[in-house]
């Protein structure tokens, strides 16, 4: 699939694929485990962002449209040849940046007239609420040492790894460059989805409050559900059983059980 999308664990025989956006600094390999706790369910499909691991060098991202515009080109069946196999639906998931970036693809994918079946946002408040860190200025301007604090208050990367003097060269140059796209994207406003939009949320995140992923619910027409769980900012890691269930639950229409 190009240099953009990862699959893996296929399930072409699904019936919809499940196109996951990673956090900022985030590579395809952090949806590793939900890629292979949803596949059968769903054809599960991961954004590779340039950058990092096998695309280490590349530039990276500026614009959330480059993005978008590059995955929506590696997306199969996207042409204007219809796709062979079942899977012809496509549904979307990011986790906090991935969040963004996976809301601007399902408003250009509606105005392309293929909307998804649904869209999951995770750990981020919704786009039309200002995103503020804690610090006074962008977080991409901040030092290597405010950005590893930054980073440790999200407990998204484990705590070795950012005391290795040898690591962090690699670690903060995808990361800071993160930040960068999220601090230049502007939201403008839009009519609404018109596809189930599906939040989680961690009840302790230091940097999204619930009630701001409960504002999601303006940004559809459609169904809107909203599930806090226990954790912070990286609850998703302790929740997996559940979050595959909620993920199933919508594009199924079965009942998902009770956090």
């Amino acid at each position: 699939m190009g240099d953009w999308i990862r699959s893996f664990h296929p399930a072409p025989a699904a019936g919809t694929r499940l196109l996951c956006f990673p956090h900022a600094g985030g590579s395809a390999s952090a949806y590793h485990p939900l890629s292979a706790a949803v596949s059968g369910t769903v054809d599960p499909l991961v954004v590779q962002y340039p950058g990092r691991q096998e695309r280490y060098g590349e530039p990276f991202a500026e614009r959330t449209d480059e993005v978008v515009d590059a995955v929506l080109a590696a997306l199969p069946g996207r042409g204007a040849v219809a796709p062979t196999t079942p899977t012809t639906s496509t549904a979307l998931f990011g986790h906090s940046m991935g969040a963004v970036l996976a809301f601007e693809t399902a408003r250009r994918m509606t105005a392309e007239g293929r909307p998804p079946v649904a869209l999951f946002v995770s750990g981020r408040q919704a786009p039309s609420l200002p995103w503020r860190p804690a610090a006074d200025r962008p977080v991409h301007e901040m030092s290597d040492p405010e950005l590893v604090d930054e980073m440790r208050k999200l407990s998204g990367t484990a705590n070795e790894l950012l005391s290795s003097p040898d690591l962090l060269p690699l670690i903060l140059p995808p990361v800071r460059a993160d930040y960068r796209l999220l601090d230049h994207h502007v939201h403008r406003a839009g009519p609404p989805l018109g596809c189930p939009v599906v939040a989680l949320t961690g009840d302790a995140d230091p940097r999204v409050p619930v009630e701001s992923v409960r504002a999601w619910e303006s940004e559809t027409s459609g169904d809107f559900s909203c599930h806090v769980l226990t954790g912070g900012h990286f609850f998703l890691d302790d929740h997996l059983p559940y979050v595959t269930e909620v993920i199933a639950s919508a594009l199924t229409g079965r009942s998902a059980a009770t956090p």
